[in-house]
C-alpha cells in the first residue's frame, strides 16, 4: 500500500466515487491500522488491541474492495481472520501465565472456542486450493489436502496434520505464487505478490496451531479424558 499509494487511492474513487480526500483517508487509515496492529503485535504490547484492530481492517477491506462477493478472496480473508483469532487465544494464554503458581480453574472456554474457531477458518485457504478436474496429480492433491484439513479442524493428531500443512502450503505458494518471476509492471504481479503474503500469513496462523496445540476443544483433547 505504501508504494502503490495512487494505484489504491484510484482504486477506492473510481469504485465507490467518493472522492480524492475520502479515498486518499481511507487507504492512510488501512495502512496505518495494519502497520500499528502489525508492529503491536510483534512488540509484543497491547497484542489484544491490535488483533481487533487487525480484524476491524480485514473487515473493512472486505467491503472495500468488494471481496465479500467473491468466495475464493472472502474465504482467504476470514482464513486470515482465523489466524488473528489463534494470536487473540495466544495472547490471552500469556497474559494468565503472569500468575504462575496460582491455583486456577479449568482453561477458560472462550480461548477454547477461539482456537477451535481459528482452526476451522484457517482451513478455508485451503479449500481455494483445490482443483476439481481428472489429473492424478489433481486428485493426490484434494485427498491429502481434504484430509489433512479435517484432521486440524476435528483437532486429531493436530500439530503433525498442521506441520504438514506448513510444509506443503509453503511449497505451493512458492511455486503458484513466485511473483518476483513477473515484471513489476504487469497487473498479475501484484496479484500474485497479494496471493503470497496472505498464503504466508496463513502459514503463520498454522505455526501458532503447531506451537499451542488444539486446544481443549479438539479429537487430541477427549483423548486425555478418555
Amino acid at each position: 500500500m505504501w508504494f502503490q499509494w495512487s494505484e489504491q487511492r484510484d482504486y477506492i474513487d473510481t469504485t465507490w466515487n467518493c472522492g480524492y480526500l475520502l479515498a486518499s483517508s481511507f487507504v492512510f487509515l488501512n495502512l496505518l491500522g495494519q502497520l500499528t496492529g502489525c508492529v503491536l503485535v510483534l512488540s509484543r504490547n497491547f497484542v489484544q488491541y491490535a488483533c481487533f484492530g487487525l480484524f476491524g481492517i480485514i473487515a473493512l477491506q472486505t467491503i472495500a474492495y468488494s471481496i465479500l462477493w467473491d468466495l475464493k478472496f472472502l474465504m482467504r480473508n476470514l482464513a486470515l481472520g482465523g489466524g488473528l483469532l489463534l494470536l487473540l487465544a495466544e495472547s490471552r494464554s500469556e497474559g494468565k501465565s503472569m500468575f504462575a503458581g496460582v491455583p486456577t480453574m479449568r482453561e477458560s472456554s472462550p480461548k477454547q472456542y477461539m482456537q477451535l474457531g481459528g482452526r476451522v477458518l484457517l482451513v478455508l485457504m485451503f479449500m481455494t486450493l483445490l482443483h476439481f478436474d481428472a489429473s492424478f496429480f489433481s486428485i493426490v492433491q484434494n485427498i491429502v489436502g481434504t484430509a489433512l484439513m479435517i484432521l486440524v479442524a476435528i483437532g486429531f493428531k493436530t500439530k503433525l496434520a498442521a506441520l504438514t500443512l506448513v510444509v506443503w502450503l509453503f511449497a505451493i505458494n512458492v511455486y503458484f505464487n513466485a511473483f518476483w518471476t513477473i515484471p513489476v509492471y504487469k497487473p498479475m504481479h501484484d496479484f500474485l505478490k497479494y496471493d503470497f503474503f496472505q498464503t504466508m500469513s496463513v502459514i503463520g496462523g498454522l505455526l501458532l496451531v503447531v506451537a499451542l496445540g488444539p486446544g481443549g476443544v479438539s479429537m487430541d483433547e477427549k483423548k486425555k479424558e478418555w
